[in-house]
């Protein structure tokens, strides 16, 4: 095989084997905009804080094909922690999901087999904003669509772990990032 045949079979190799989608995969919200400040609903109402604490509406389109389930994580990267904070953290979401409504509670509102974790909080719910006074943080709300049908995971696991699992069966990401400070 000449130089010149393997350049251009090793091209096309290439070109094959990138994956093309139709669209890209998205998260969007009526309660949150990627780049705003999050609002006072979206807010803890403990350490200090008193907005409401409400789990914000999340619809998600266009997930890869081969998506058999998602996983959702709201996750403060500039927590004074050294590993940052997950405030909340969803998996096991049913692949004919497209979102999730506003007000999740640890009894209603998620998508039956979904399963909330305890994540840095410590219950296993949606735990709002609420920074060290004088500070803006950035929270990060990330929906992933993932290969397999759930994550051998119960609520007790920690952001960490369902992070890595995540990770490890992840096919796509969309995330909104929104900003909070006192």
């Amino acid at each position: 095989m000449s130089f010149k045949t393997f350049i251009a079979v090793a091209g096309l190799t290439t070109l094959c084997s990138v994956p093309v989608f139709a669209a890209d995969f998205t998260l969007a919200s009526p309660d949150i905009t990627d780049g705003g400040r999050l609002g006072e609903a979206q807010v803890a109402n403990a350490f200090g804080c008193a907005g409401k604490n409400v789990s914000p509406a999340l619809t998600w389109q266009n997930a890869p094909a081969g998506t058999r389930s998602f996983a959702v994580s709201a996750y403060d990267p500039d927590a004074p922690t050294g590993s940052g904070f997950w405030h909340w953290v969803m998996f096991n979401i049913p692949a004919d999901t497209a979102g999730l409504a506003a007000g999740i509670t640890p009894d209603s509102g998620a998508p039956k087999g979904a399963v909330q974790s305890r994540a840095d909080a410590g219950f296993a719910s949606y735990l709002g904003a609420c920074p060290p006074p004088g500070q803006s943080h950035r929270y990060v709300f990330t929906v992933t669509a993932l290969s397999v049908d759930k994550l051998e995971l119960d609520q007790n696991a920690s952001g960490a772990l369902i992070g890595f699992m995540t990770n490890a069966n992840a096919l796509a990401k969309a995330s909104i990032t929104v900003t909070y400070g006192r």
